[in-house]
């Protein structure tokens, strides 16, 4: 062969190659080929870059060099079973450059040789991170759904129960007075009444299916405040700071549940620092797009961050990939419901923002709560209004609308201590017939949840259009929001169960 034939086989087997290249350049897929001594021969450019390479700097250099110790962990039994012969699938996880987490399914093949002996594997893997995203958020919607329905089913007659229970309590104080017995009985049972209504709260706060009332309030303001509080209930070698970036943030949020939320993370960090340490509130405008986005299931833009952080004891990844499920709790059997991080999750949800966190062994936690940004130009909480006496109830004709009568008759009782005349309907469509025969009535107050085609809202929607001057206050023991229109709501919920004192600043408030 001459070598003007050998030079044009050569530029051929060049430009076949350089073709080739280009093709595997351009599939959207990480290729590659490494021998039997673990040392990779080639691969494409997708494939280099996921390692922050070249395909260059790729060629002959040992796999641990090029995929780093995290990932080679996850891969050295895959890599041993296809030298020897099997085709492997698998995933892996590594961390991407923004500090989030990328995954990869890939498929090892072994290539034999003539003799039948491995000389090598080709690889073929595909980024699957958006995928495993989209799996975990449907897989957590599924648990959210789940939860709520659960929580759903059993809110309402439990808190109907509730309701009983309170009110008899209650009355039950009111007859005895002084006697020596509320104290030893009665107190005890009314505290536990309570902490099963904050029992359901807390569930249907994480199934998001919590009524909240977000108002537009100062961040600063409230976190400053919060310390103060919080600072009774730290011990003495636990330090509280705060601080802010930003002088003026607004957020549009529930300033009650978020109290709650920014408690139950001061709490806990208390409980990670036994020996002592530093708690650290730190509040900040702090703008998230693209993956970071996506993560935390946000639409791109700015958002009000509050920071809380401590140096204690910190969380594994396996306390950290479970650490928002409901009922799970690191803390001793009977010292924690594991509600309080659900609680805080599905609030936070529930508001239109996000919840990150980041934690390392012995070095400390930050959980930083997103939240909407308010508009300039709303108005705060708390803006000067003129202040006028609440407005008597006294000699008021009310229309009392329960489908349980047991819980009908303890609410009778607390309406007629107000001094209200009272009538009972058992139903939704009983209690338009009275509207529409007794201009007398003043005041309607229903359940939500009732039987025979006409439930509460309903109710509402025929009062404000037959009898709009009568103010309505509808009871729950259990309210889908998703249920509730635009004009719904409008109309205020009296959450059960309820002492006497929330039901007369639900009604006062009706009718003011």
């Amino acid at each position: 062969m001459s070598e003007d034939q050998q030079s044009s086989e050569r530029g051929a087997l060049s430009h076949s190659e350089l073709r080739l290249r280009q093709i595997t350049d351009t599939i959207p897929a990480h290729i590659g080929y490494f021998g039997r001594d673990w040392v990779f021969r080639y691969g494409n450019r997708r494939y280099a870059q996921w390692f922050g390479t070249t395909s260059e700097d790729m060629k002959d250099r040992p796999i641990l060099a090029v995929i780093g110790p995290h990932v080679f962990a996850q891969v050295e039994d895959k890599v041993r079973r296809a030298l020897a012969g099997e085709e492997v699938t698998y995933e892996y996880s590594m961390p991407g450059p923004g500090g989030e987490t990328l995954h990869t399914r890939s498929t090892l093949v072994p290539d034999f040789g003539p003799d039948g002996e491995v000389i090598g594997c080709y690889v073929h893997a595909v980024d699957v991170t958006e995928q495993r995203r989209t799996q975990s958020a449907l897989a957590q919607a599924q648990k959210m759904e789940a939860i709520g329905q659960l929580t759903g089913g059993l809110a309402h007659d439990f808190n109907n129960m509730l309701t009983v229970v309170m009110g008899n309590l209650h009355g039950l104080v009111e007859a005895l007075g002084d006697h020596p017995a509320v104290a030893e009985y009665v107190e005890p049972a009314l505290a536990a009444t309570e902490g099963g209504a904050g029992l359901i709260r807390r569930l249907l706060a994480f199934s998001r299916q919590q009524p909240i009332a977000p108002v537009v309030i100062g961040v600063n303001e409230l976190v400053l405040d919060m310390a103060r509080m919080i600072r009774r209930s730290l011990p003495s070698t636990i330090t509280i700071s705060t601080a802010s970036r930003d002088v003026d943030l607004r957020a549009l949020v529930d300033p009650n549940q978020l109290e709650s939320a920014i408690l139950n993370l001061a709490l806990n960090a208390r409980d990670a620092m036994p020996n002592g340490g530093e708690l650290r509130i730190e509040c900040s405008l702090e703008c998230i797009e693209g993956m970071a986005a996506a993560d935390l299931e946000l639409p791109p833009g700015c958002y009000v961050q509050i920071a809380v952080a401590d140096n204690g004891t910190g969380m594994d990844s396996a306390t950290l990939t479970r650490v928002f499920e409901p009922f799970f709790t690191t803390k001793k059997f009977g010292l924690g419901s594991g509600l309080g991080m659900a609680m805080v999750y599905g609030f936070i949800k529930q508001s239109g923002g996000g919840v990150r966190i980041r934690s390392r062994q012995a070095v400390g936690t930050t959980v930083s709560l997103l939240l909407p940004q308010a508009p300039r130009q709303a108005a705060m909480q708390g803006a000067a209004v003129e202040t006028v006496g609440p407005p008597s109830l006294e000699g008021r004709l009310v229309l009392l609308v329960e489908d349980d009568d047991k819980v009908r008759d303890v609410v009778r009782k607390q309406l007629s201590a107000l001094g209200c005349a009272v009538l009972e309907a058992e139903s939704g469509h009983e209690a338009a017939d009275m509207i529409e025969n007794i201009p007398a009535i003043t005041l309607v107050l229903s359940d939500i949840v009732m039987p025979g085609g006409m439930d509460g809202r309903a109710l509402a929607r025929f009062v404000r259009r037959f009898r709009p001057e009568v103010p309505v206050v509808l009871m729950s023991g259990y309210a889908d929001k998703a249920e509730a229109g635009r004009e719904d709501a409008e109309v205020p919920v009296l959450d059960k169960p309820f002492t006497q004192e929330r039901l007369v600043e639900a009604l006062q408030a009706a009718i003011a």
